[in-house]
């Protein structure tokens, strides 16, 4: 059941990237050869039209192949012959559906269970919190420079910025202060903690206020992908600490036996919060600057609209492969992790 629902979750976020892809190459007329979901030797496939929609053996990954994508071709319809902007948008429509995916999913979890507000519901005595005067029932809108919309959202910053002194923006009867806390280590449980507690339950809210949290909700997932990428770069966390789909597929198992008694309705909202996290994550990864991922693919057509001149599509192809190989042997490296950290 675990691999089931981990494949329909993979499935309908890497349909959703590519369709992006294959939407707004058909707006702009160009030619789309296959159009696929999965790696590797084909399984099942029917033409329709020009295009050749296919099932692959490797049920992670897809693709939206268009003519003249990573080769040159002569054939007007072809990638290669629409002008910059045009091909921008296709590349930067995947990661985009990845956000419209992830929005659409938010608003229906925040729609059913609402939101948890940045509200303090109890203050530990003798850490910070307290001694700065801080009571239950204020509010965290600022921590440093950062906005807070979540409650999520200060956990996470005392992870990625442990024992780190931070200007707290709180809010009390309509009245803004400010005050300096700097987290205290607690030995039981491992963690800096600036000493209150919050987001006892979940608020609801009106169709409005439904929409701006669905944002946030994304903005959430994006910001927490992009904090854990600066963390990996820093060398705060490494290789070893990342997981691929081995992990995910456990993290996903996990998460429907802990859900399931509680019936498929909190299943369903689950597996929504897993795909929005996912999702969110496939968008933010794949407009890293890197060729082989459409972020690379975007450097080189802004550097083009600069240059007013096409990089050698063999090259550019070549390049691209090339990443994409190293791509592939950073995966089987998580994945050995994954099954390691399994076994252990």
């Amino acid at each position: 059941m675990n691999i089931i629902l981990a494949l329909v979750i993979f499935s309908i976020i890497i349909l959703f990237h590519e369709l992006g892809h294959f939407l707004l190459a058909k707006y702009n007329d160009v030619k789309v050869n296959e159009f696929c979901l999965g790696l590797g030797p084909t399984l099942v496939g029917f033409t329709k039209g020009e295009t050749k929609y296919s099932l692959k053996l490797l049920p992670f990954g897809g693709a939206c192949m268009m003519e003249g994508e990573d080769e040159d071709s002569a054939d007007d319809r072809s990638f290669n012959h629409k002008t910059v902007w045009q091909r921008f948008s296709i590349v930067a429509a995947g990661p985009i559906f990845n956000f419209i995916m992830a929005f659409a999913f938010s608003l229906i979890v925040v729609a059913c269970v609402g939101f948890d507000r940045p509200v303090l519901t109890d203050v530990m005595e003798g850490y910070p919190a307290q001694e700065a005067g801080l009571l239950p029932g204020d509010e965290i809108v600022k921590l440093g420079s950062k906005r807070i919309h979540l409650y999520r959202e200060v956990s996470f910053y005392t992870y990625f910025h442990a024992g780190e002194p931070v200007e707290v923006t709180y809010q009390r009867d309509g009245q803004k202060y400010e005050t300096v806390l700097t987290p205290m280590y607690d030995k039981e449980s491992g963690r800096y903690l600036f000493g209150f507690y919050g987001a006892a339950g979940r608020t609801k809210g009106n169709v409005l206020q439904t929409i701006q949290y669905g944002v946030y909700e994304v903005k959430y997932w994006i910001c927490t992908t992009v904090e854990s990428l600066g963390q990996l770069v820093t060398g705060h966390v490494s290789v070893n600490d990342l997981s691929g789909p081995v992990g995910i597929v456990k993290t996903i198992g996990d998460t429907y036996t802990q859900t399931r008694s509680e019936g498929m309705f909190y299943v369903m909202l689950s597996m929504m919060n897993m795909c929005i996290l996912l999702s969110a994550n496939l968008g933010v990864m794949n407009l890293l600057p890197i060729p082989a991922l459409d972020g690379g693919r975007l450097v080189f057509l802004i550097i083009e609209s600069v240059r007013k001149k096409r990089f050698d599509p063999n090259k550019e192809g070549a390049l691209n492969f090339v990443f994409l190989m190293l791509l592939m042997v950073l995966m089987v490296v998580i994945m050995f992790n994954d099954i390691r950290k399994l076994m252990m």
